[in-house]
């Protein structure tokens, strides 16, 4: 007796379809095992077996004597997790006939869910790719998990039925129990975006030319460096640069959920990730961390961090080899993973911020005393390569504060009011890039450069005092006109002068003064 049974399998952030095919055939011949699981299966899917057979029982059905025999097509995707065990079981239950689906019913759903030896059904990962296809594919409805259900019910047009276990949903099937429907919410976004109100500019005292520069950062989808000794304030202002963001629009917050998801990251209950990530990994992560790609393709720190922040605090303390993969993403806003396992993509577009002590001891005064060598502190300092800080906008000196500023009470700005000059200069950044495939001064190339950023004759005889005085290298004049494009954005000017040139001008001495 044979049953199908529709399901998916996800692959990177996409979800692909797969077929559950089950046959319950006569009494196993001695010696052969009596549930084969075949498809190109991983360790997970292996396992259920175990899982399915006790699941079964355990719910008050009978499982088969006779052999099992379950094909999971197509057979050359290879299949991985555990999502698999709730359309196996009602494969089998459908198969020998102890459940019996209307024709009006069989083959317009699509199932997931792992099982518990209860007959309980559990979460899974990827519920939201998986949504996704069910709706393109134009199945009726979509069985999950019950924690998953919010996560899937984000998908306009499709019904989603929350299921508890095993037998209420092979009620559902046959037609004698309802289930639910989760219900599809319109809106998922609170006033504030999702930030966290604990961490507000306002509450940050001085460094107000700091902020100036995270302003500019955030309204062109700048890279930024800090330096500067310990206790300035380098992670304090960079954990608030989320509330400054512009709010996350529904594509973008689908497509940061997909990840999450995928990652097994989003909390049981949750819908979609409403905030702008910030990822802060420790300097200790491997590049496998930081890319992505472990054995199971699974999305590293600079996907995570899609449409968000990816925050690297002493970053001359990060492995080379570590940094170095970041190029990629950092270019192309996506990263490519090649394993044994297959070829994924993740996307991977994100703000990058990152900070570090001007020298290996973190006080400038013990070079400038002689405490630390030269050498030293050159050699800490090469630990950033030229390619990766040809990638970085903006490079700003955090001051220490002194006494007198640490006793004054705050009077900055808060961050709701930066946000909104903020989403003001990315609208304008829209309109001007509007079907081009970017989405911010950032992400312009010497071609657009020239064509959104003229300069009048000041502004250029300043760039060039600049360039030949400051020493600045041929890869900082792309990187200045970007931001002078962005400061002449935030004040409503269409024209770049002299102004714009002179502050973008300020971001980039620090090339000069500790790379150069």
């Amino acid at each position: 007796m044979f049953s199908q049974i529709k399901s998916a399998s996800v692959v990177g952030v996409q979800a692909f379809p797969v077929e559950v095919e089950v046959n319950v055939g006569e009494i196993a011949a001695q010696g052969l095992p009596e549930f084969v699981v075949v498809g190109l299966p991983d360790a997970a899917v292996k396992e259920s077996r175990d899982r399915v057979r006790t699941a079964v029982r355990n719910s008050a059905y009978n499982h088969p004597e006779g052999k099992v025999t379950v094909n999971l097509a197509p057979a050359d995707l290879r299949k991985a997790g555990p999502s698999f065990d709730l359309p196996m079981a009602l494969g089998i239950l459908t198969a020998s006939r102890q459940c019996q689906p209307p024709a009006s019913r069989e083959g317009r759903y699509l199932a997931v869910g792992e099982l518990a030896l209860t007959g309980a059904v559990r979460r899974v990962k990827g519920v939201l790719p998986i949504a996704l296809l069910a709706k393109k594919l134009g199945f009726a409805a979509l069985l999950v998990p019950e924690e998953n259900a919010a996560e899937a019910a984000v998908v306009a047009g499709l019904r989603v039925f929350p299921v508890k276990n095993l037998r209420s949903a092979a009620e559902f099937l046959e037609g004698k129990a309802a289930i639910n429907v989760a219900l599809h919410r319109t809106n998922y976004f609170d006033a504030d975006g999702g930030t966290d109100a604990d961490l507000d500019f306002a509450d940050v005292k001085g460094q107000e030319s700091v902020k100036r520069s995270l302003e500019i950062a955030a309204a062109g989808g700048h890279n930024l460096l800090m330096i500067g000794p310990p206790g300035s304030g380098k992670s304090m202002l960079a954990k608030r640069l989320p509330g400054i963001l512009p709010r996350m629009t529904l594509p973008e917050s689908l497509e940061t959920t997909r990840i999450h998801s995928v990652a097994g990251l989003l909390p049981a209950g949750q819908a979609l990730v409403a905030a702008r990530p910030f990822r802060s990994p420790h300097h200790t992560i491997s590049d496998i961390g930081l890319i992505g790609g472990s054995a199971q393709l699974l999305p590293g720190e600079v996907s995570l961090a899609h449409n968000g922040v990816l925050f690297l605090d002493e970053l001359p303390e990060f492995k080379r080899n570590a940094l170095e993969v970041m190029r990629q993403p950092l270019e192309d806003g996506r990263v490519t993973i090649t394993r044994a396992a297959g070829t994924v993509t993740f996307p991977a577009r994100f703000m990058f911020v990152a900070a570090m002590n001007p020298t290996p001891t973190g006080s400038g005064n013990d070079a400038q005393k002689g405490r630390v060598s030269a050498t030293a502190v050159q050699r800490y300092l090469n630990r950033i390569s030229g390619p990766l800080l040809d990638r970085i906008d903006i490079h700003i000196e955090v001051a220490a504060l002194k006494y007198e500023q640490l006793l004054a009470a705050p009077t900055g700005e808060s961050s709701s009011v930066i946000r909104v000059r903020v989403e003001a200069c990315r609208q304008i950044q829209r309109q001007r890039f509007a079907g081009k495939p970017i989405w911010c001064n950032a992400q312009m190339s010497p071609r657009q450069i020239q064509a959104f950023t003229p300069l009048d004759g000041e502004s250029q005889n300043l760039l060039r005092y600049a360039m030949e005085n400051l020493q600045l290298s041929a890869r900082a004049y792309d990187r200045i006109l970007k931001v002078a494009r962005t400061i002449a954005d935030l004040a409503g000017q269409e024209q770049v002068n002299a102004e714009h040139i002179g502050e973008a001008v300020q971001y980039r001495t620090l090339d000069r003064q500790i790379w150069g």
